[in-house]
């Protein structure tokens, strides 16, 4: 089975998984989409409006900023895979809670190791807090950090989530200088 097979069967039995907690409250799984054959894989924390309506990650405002960031780093969204920490919209666009992202976990651990990607880049602090907990994406930010997971060797960058770019200038100006000086971490791994 290929990778593009296997994701399509995990995205129908987590469109068929009622137990998912926010669920009932969305329109549509934002499931991930991209290259499934990517080496890069993006992590986010969650749908909001946009995403929900089309069941696409990173489809608004802040998808629009990352295209842009993306290209600092010398990427293209086609070559990349991006996905979320939770799959479906928080609801009134709230954070995800510890047990929403327990509850996505196990399927997010899955999408990883179907990709099995060799970067991953998280966006924002939720997704950062799943290889990188109990640290501030501050005082981390844009920085590589090795791991090992689930026996994997992985490259981890966590980054700020570009919504928060939107919402502040000094992130933003921060977020730019990050994926830059991202494009020469990724010379170094190919």
């Amino acid at each position: 089975m290929t990778k593009f097979e296997e994701l399509h069967k995990l995205k129908d039995l987590m469109e068929k998984d009622d137990t998912l907690p926010l669920k009932k409250g969305a329109n549509k799984l934002v499931f991930g989409s991209g290259n499934t054959e990517a080496k890069i894989l993006l992590i986010g924390e969650g749908p909001g409006f946009n995403e929900d309506a089309q069941g696409l990650p990173f489809v608004g405002q802040a998808g629009k900023l990352l295209d842009k960031l993306l290209e600092l780093a010398g990427l293209e969204r086609r070559k990349v895979f991006i996905t979320n920490i939770v799959h479906h919209r928080p609801p009134n666009n709230r954070d995800p809670i510890p047990n929403e992202i327990e509850s996505y976990g196990k399927y997010l651990d899955q999408i990883i190791k179907i990709i099995s990607p060799k970067i991953i880049i998280t966006l924002g602090r939720f997704s950062m807090a799943k290889f990188l907990p109990n640290i501030y994406i501050s005082d981390v930010h844009g920085k590589k950090f090795e791991i090992n997971w689930s026996g994997q060797k992985l490259i981890v960058v966590p980054m700020y989530h570009p919504a928060a770019s939107l919402r502040n200038g000094k992130i933003l100006e921060a977020e730019k200088q990050d994926f830059i000086n991202l494009g020469k971490v990724l010379k170094s791994v190919k």
